[in-house]
């Protein structure tokens, strides 16, 4: 049987740590995650993933993806790919430790947090996202933690805030890692990371293959990773045995392996994603990868974020926009030029649009079909 478990998005998040601890040992219904203070996002799951019904003896949770299709998937995991995802994680960063919340934590990125908590033996510190993301909050929170190692998982929309605050840096700095995932990390961020301290650990996972399975680009020990035809599939223990009430799905058709809809290459056995292979825009008979444009824009002094989108156009197909939050004021020829410094013309903005922030869904993944919809009623 599937049973939804309410999560608190505030300290109380901790009261689910027994439930936690019982699935990992195999004891107990499956549980499904959901939002505790967002009545209509449950409502949405329990409509797609109908807990209360039954469910495979193997299953321990069921986590919703937060992908683009607006219908929440369930992928089911079971307690060894729990298991093996925090195992090699904690193998990779140099041994278990405590840890602090500062995600939702019934997104897959938050629930891995408790999880490795569960595993580690260790209470975890946690913050209240409620109302999104404090960073003078960050600095209490990690003066509370224990050692002797000291780990949080962030998405870069935080750690861009964590810089407006010094003392958040220092205390960024003072853990032994901070995992950085759930989006692109732009250049500059990561290198302003490092210049202040911060082992910074660049994630890419997803719900499907319980939370990271590769840091920095290497496989953890429980992953492989293979490129059919530029797309990345991924294998490996920590992978979910499939979707909720989706058996035949495409992603998981061919057992032991799930293909992701990400581009990627690898050399010298290094996995780089170079984007989604359902966003690319077809502009003038050309294809723009967004996620391209974003990394080349990102180096610009007056570019604090950046997202790249397909309008409709009468002539081209699509136009090539951007939607910017700037640091000072910026034009489209300044940022047109930028571009054409290492990029194709065909990559190069027609539409500029300054906005204050970029929509996110999840656990701070941008929402390029919303930030598309938005853009397209102005």
């Amino acid at each position: 049987m599937l049973e939804s478990v309410p999560v608190p998005s505030g300290p109380a998040a901790a009261d689910i740590l027994p439930r936690l601890s019982r699935i990992l040992a195999g004891d107990g219904p499956a549980m499904l995650p959901v939002p505790a203070d967002d009545p209509r996002a449950t409502a949405r799951l329990h409509e797609a993933l109908k807990p209360g019904t039954d469910i495979d003896d193997g299953v321990a949770l069921v986590v919703a993806t937060s992908g683009t299709t607006g219908i929440p998937k369930g992928a089911m995991l079971s307690a060894s790919a729990l298991v093996a995802s925090a195992t090699a994680t904690e193998d990779r960063l140099g041994g278990p430790g405590s840890w602090l919340l500062a995600l939702p934590a019934h997104h897959i990125a938050g629930m891995q947090v408790l999880l490795r908590s569960v595993l580690a033996g260790t209470s975890p510190i946690v913050m209240d996202v409620s109302r999104g993301f404090d960073p003078a909050a960050l600095i209490e929170a990690v003066g509370r933690m224990s050692g002797p190692l000291r780990y949080t998982s962030l998405v870069p929309g935080q750690l861009v805030k964590a810089f407006e605050i010094p003392e958040a840096v220092a205390a960024l700095a003072s853990l032994d890692a901070v995992l950085l995932g759930g989006a692109a990390t732009p250049i500059p961020l990561r290198e302003r990371a490092r210049d202040a301290g911060i082992r910074l650990v660049r994630t890419y996972g997803m719900s499907e293959t319980a939370g990271g399975c590769v840091y920095d680009g290497v496989p953890l020990h429980s992953t492989v990773v293979r490129i059919d035809d530029g797309r990345v599939v991924l294998g490996g223990r920590t992978l979910a045995s499939g979707y909720r009430g989706l058996p035949d799905h495409p992603a998981f058709a061919e057992p032991g392996w799930f293909r992701t809809d990400d581009a990627g290459t690898i050399v010298d056995g290094i996995l780089s994603i170079s984007g989604r292979l359902d966003e690319a825009i077809s502009t003038g008979g050309l294809t723009v990868v967004p996620q391209v444009v974003e990394a080349a824009l990102a180096t610009h002094p007056a570019i604090r974020e950046c997202a790249v989108v397909g309008l409709p156009d009468e002539r081209l197909g699509q136009k090539v926009v951007v939607a910017v939050v700037a640091s000072t004021p910026v034009t489209l020829a300044q940022v047109r030029s930028h571009i054409s410094e290492t990029l194709d013309v065909t990559a190069a903005p027609r539409e500029l649009f300054l906005v204050d922030s970029l929509p996110t869904r999840g656990p701070g993944k941008l929402d390029r079909a919303g930030l598309r919809t938005l853009l397209g009623k102005r």
